[in-house]
């Protein structure tokens, strides 16, 4: 030990002067010093901490328990330590409150030799969003408040909470079209499963639909005709720029919009109907960062420092899940809809145009968005006028819905309203009976 010489040599100060008792009395109250860093270090090393976090996905709405198991793996007595089970201060505080907290996270008690004990506490989850449980942090020390240790005992573990989903109304479920009749505007799809007639071989032809026992009676070739067909689903192209979605409406204009995109989403997918994704967000997942649970501190700033996930991400790529209608596909758009945030990346433009190649044209666009700037509009004006059926759906109050409505109006492209929550289940009807009505009108 360090503190060894350092007695060794107050000691014989005080042979050589004659002061005994100083030298006695600082060489006691070093080894008091060093003994009490010892065992709080120790204290904190012994002890291990495992989180029992049954579920890793849950529902707006759900409430579920978190149970800490805490061992003293030595014989020591620990007189006191200090079991603190971090969570995101901003979920349980901030309104509205994402995370509603039943119990305690934190306790003080004292542990016997090879003692277990466990702690627990439930959660229930009020929006949609990703979030962050743990790691622990546990504090011990000297009974005579010398010395404390600090120490990270547990990695964290992230909990996804899915945005709800809202039955919308307006529609037969079992419809195998459901978006309605529409005027063809492209006849680049055929159903090879429905022929409709024969016709004279045309230059360009595919080969596998000459009809042979048409030009084996005629003489002439002739080629299969085939029923005009569209796959009806949606591309749900989401806003979630900064500028676009200011700070003062959220997090309720986004969570509405993203309650709105996955009700929609699903209802593609109980019809059995193509559906992706394209937003300008941020996942929530990038901001995750690698904690490291080894190492004492001597202060709790130094202990809980980067800590928590970051408040910031320099990702700039779209978000983009290609179009499909398995189940797996809808639970992972579900799941990265729970994570989508606002951020200052692509505006909707620059997304729509970084995006464009990767758009099916067999599929409508559906665009949310909140606000909108001309840039943004002109670029939606330019998908349809390249063949894309386009509808936008502003997330606003009525008060404020006639100006963003207005500047899309004037482009010519179909605007919805999505005022509040109560709105959602109308959405898709609101959208259909309009979109026919359009597509008649051409």
């Amino acid at each position: 030990m360090a503190i060894v010489p350092i007695i060794t040599l107050l000691l014989l100060f005080g042979l050589l002067t004659g002061a005994n008792l100083f030298a006695l009395g600082v060489s006691t109250l070093l080894i008091v010093i060093e003994v009490a860093r010892f065992l709080s270090r120790r204290w904190a090393e012994v002890i291990t901490v495992e989180r029992q976090l049954q579920q890793n996905e849950v529902q707006v709405g759900d409430s579920f328990p978190i149970g800490i198991k805490l061992e003293n793996k030595s014989g020591y007595w620990i007189p006191w330590i200090l079991v603190e089970d971090r969570l995101p201060k901003a979920a349980l505080r901030l309104p509205p409150v994402a995370l509603e907290r039943t119990g305690q996270s934190i306790r003080l008690q004292s542990f016997r030799a090879h003692q277990k004990s466990l702690m627990t506490y439930s959660l229930r989850a009020r929006r949609r969003g990703y979030y962050q449980i743990g790691p622990a942090i546990i504090e011990t020390g000297d009974l005579l408040g010398l010395h404390r240790s600090y120490r990270v005992v547990s990695q964290p573990q992230y909990l996804v909470v899915l945005p709800k989903i809202i039955s919308l109304e307006g529609m037969e479920v079992s419809s195998r079209r459901p978006m309605g009749e529409m005027r063809l505007e492209e006849r680049g799809m055929e159903d090879p499963t429905h022929m409709v007639g024969i016709r004279q071989y045309q230059a360009g032809d595919p080969i596998n639909r000459v009809h042979w026992k048409a030009t084996a009676r005629t003489g002439i070739l002739h080629t299969r005709v085939f029923q005009p067909t569209c796959i009806q689903g949606a591309t749900l192209l989401v806003d979630m720029h900064t500028l676009t979605n200011p700070a003062q409406n959220e997090p309720i204009r986004t969570d509405l919009a993203v309650t709105a995109t996955a009700s929609i989403a699903h209802m593609l997918y109980s019809m059995s109907q193509p559906f992706g994704l394209i937003s300008n967000g941020r996942d929530a997942a990038d901001r995750v960062r690698e904690i490291a649970s080894t190492g004492t501190y001597t202060d709790r700033v130094s202990a809980t420092q980067d800590l928590d996930m970051r408040a910031s991400s320099s990702r700039l790529r779209p978000i983009v899940i290609p179009a499909n209608r398995s189940p797996e596909h809808f639970a992972d758009l579900h799941r990265t809809l729970a994570r989508l945030e606002r951020t200052d990346g692509l505006s909707l433009s620059e997304l729509i145009m970084e995006t464009e190649s990767r758009l099916p044209r067999m599929l409508s666009v559906l665009a949310i968005v909140q606000q909108i700037d001309e840039p943004g509009a002109l670029a939606l004006a330019m998908l349809r006028r390249r063949g894309f059926a386009v509808s936008v759906i502003v997330n606003q109050h009525q008060d404020h819905f006639l100006e963003t409505a207005a500047s899309l109006a004037a482009h010519h492209l179909p605007v919805f309203s999505l005022r509040d929550e109560a709105s959602v289940p109308h959405l898709c009807r609101t959208w259909l009976l309009q979109g026919n009505s359009m597509a008649a009108g051409r």
